[in-house]
């Protein structure tokens, strides 16, 4: 049975207090995240100018490095920076995540492969709300495909969820299709029987102890 993929994506201003204790707290999630086996982690702070978001790639990337030092036989928790090509490329993380209404993954391709070594591995996740953008994704090779809001979305309570029959017809895709939106242990498993081939939230993992997280949906 495939391993069921996991993503955390980041939302440091839920943390309480000012700027730099979100930071840090955040930071601190990320490293959590890495520890417990959390296969990717989207850095989507979308607020922070480029600078402010290099240092906290730099200082996400640190994290992740120290985590997983030493740990044989694994593959290591994937940074992915969203939506931001030049960022990614700046700090050398390892993807990034594009929103539905950006750039293309071949346009992403073609910066990294112009930038830096061709031959590293660089995940591309594609925000996907449709049928449609699930066979955009596929056919321009983007690596994964978050399909949302499959249960519903908290910060746009009015967005119709797509519910389990359409991430069912979404995962007849020929990429991995990892389920977002309202997602939670309770119904994380519906997901993964509908052919999710993972499980991607903020809430899930960042107000949760991740380990047990893990534990509870890779059983």
């Amino acid at each position: 049975m495939p391993r069921t993929l996991l993503y955390y994506i980041t939302d440091r201003r839920a943390f309480p207090r000012d700027d730099i204790e979100q930071s840090r707290r955040l930071l601190d999630k990320i490293e959590e995240a890495a520890q417990a086996g959390i296969d990717y982690v989207q850095l989507r702070e979308k607020d922070l100018a480029s600078r402010p978001l290099e240092g906290l790639a730099f200082d996400a990337l640190d994290r992740i490095r120290s985590a997983r030092k030493g740990a044989s036989g694994e593959q290591g928790t994937t940074l992915l920076i969203n939506s931001r090509t030049d960022v990614a490329v700046s700090v050398g993380a390892n993807g990034v995540h594009l929103p539905s209404t950006d750039v293309g993954p071949v346009d992403v391709r073609r910066v990294w492969n112009s930038s830096r070594d061709p031959l590293v591995r660089f995940t591309i996740s594609v925000s996907c709300h449709t049928l449609d953008d699930i066979g955009k994704a596929e056919s321009e090779k983007a690596d994964l495909a978050l399909f949302a809001p499959v249960f519903g979305k908290k910060d746009a309570p009015t967005t119709p969820p797509i519910g389990l029959d359409g991430l069912r017809a979404a995962c007849r895709s020929r990429i991995p299709v990892l389920a977002l939106g309202g997602v939670t242990l309770e119904n994380a498993t519906a997901c993964l029987d509908a052919g999710a081939a993972g499980i991607a939230a903020i809430r899930l993992f960042q107000e949760n102890n991740i380990t047990e997280i893990v534990c509870k949906l890779r059983p």
